[in-house]
């Protein structure tokens, strides 16, 4: 059967057909949001798909037994599919990063600025009919602490260096020499800057990494922005600080359970700004998103030809 894209969102359908048909020609499209049985029965009798959020549990993949890969759009498939099953049961499951580098650094950058100036909390008092401006922050010779250097933390260092703020990067396997920052142990960058800004990837080295003892090192009035993965830090933690005042402001994208719960004491407090885990939604990282799925996708096509 032909390959199929199972889970398609309509704007990337919407770019396949526009420009990028040529590189899977033959790839039948299902837009929605198939779950159990039914991403059973679109995906039983197939040997190739493109996955941008459907969940493929043991299970699911047990009953899928012409399944030979799977292409995950993106990072974080171990999040939607089961990659111990995958692995015994022959599937390969390919995934790729750097589509939306700069697309996902420019949304930390416009969080880092949405919450020193504070203009969330202002939009929300002016749609409310209070007209009165508030204290904020001015980010010149301030200092960011950038946690994660890959392709979006280091896109992040470069547009914080370049309006006049301080530096500081901490990296796991180390901070490359060609950036414009100082290199530092976690520890002092959470003690020593205005704004920390979290760019790793989430793995079984750096789930829960930002503790409640990480989160106490930060100092009195600091903004907290995560554009990378809720479970890099310690939702309660971050939430009793933001409570007590001990920082100032969370400019969170990601979150731990996705989408956010109505319950959440993240949407009752005043000092956070929340988007939806869009920081890739951009049309120019989208077009590299599908582009790069493809061509892995007629990769994985072409090995198992006969």
């Amino acid at each position: 059967m032909r390959p199929l894209f199972v889970d398609c969102p309509p704007f990337l359908e919407q770019l396949y057909r526009e420009s990028l048909s040529g590189i899977v020609p033959e790839l039948e499209i299902h837009v929605g949001d198939p779950v159990g049985d039914d991403l059973v029965r679109l995906c039983a009798r197939r040997s190739h798909i493109l996955n941008d959020h459907s969940r493929f549990t043991a299970e699911i993949l047990e009953r899928c037994p012409e399944l030979r890969s799977i292409v995950f759009l993106g990072t974080g498939a171990a999040s939607f599919i089961d990659l111990d099953a995958a692995e015994r049961l022959g599937i390969r499951v390919r995934s790729y990063k750097g589509y939306g580098d700069r697309s996902v650094a420019e949304h930390a950058f416009a969080l880092m600025l949405a919450a020193a100036h504070r203009i969330a909390e202002m939009d929300r008092d002016v749609r409310a009919g209070l007209f009165q401006p508030k204290n904020s922050v001015e980010l010149l010779g301030k200092t960011v602490g950038v946690i994660g250097t890959g392709g979006i933390g280091r896109e992040m260092v470069r547009l914080c260096a370049g309006i006049g703020m301080k530096v500081l990067a901490w990296n796991r396997s180390g901070v490359p020499r060609d950036l414009p920052c100082e290199a530092v142990a976690l520890d002092e960058l959470l003690r020593r800057s205005d704004v920390v800004s979290v760019h790793l990837a989430l793995n079984e080295g750096t789930r829960g990494l930002l503790d409640r003892d990480k989160l106490a090192l930060l100092k009195p009035g600091a903004i907290f922005v995560n554009t990378a993965r809720g479970a890099i830090v310690d939702e309660a933690a971050l939430v009793d600080a933001l409570r007590e005042g001990r920082i100032a402001h969370a400019a969170l994208d990601v979150f731990v359970e996705e989408p956010l719960p109505a319950e959440s004491p993240f949407r009752a407090l005043p000092n956070t700004t929340l988007t939806p885990h869009a920081g890739f939604m951009t049309r120019e990282a989208s077009v590299n998103l599908l582009r790069m799925a493809l061509e892995i996708l007629a990769e994985e096509l072409a090995q198992d030809r006969p």
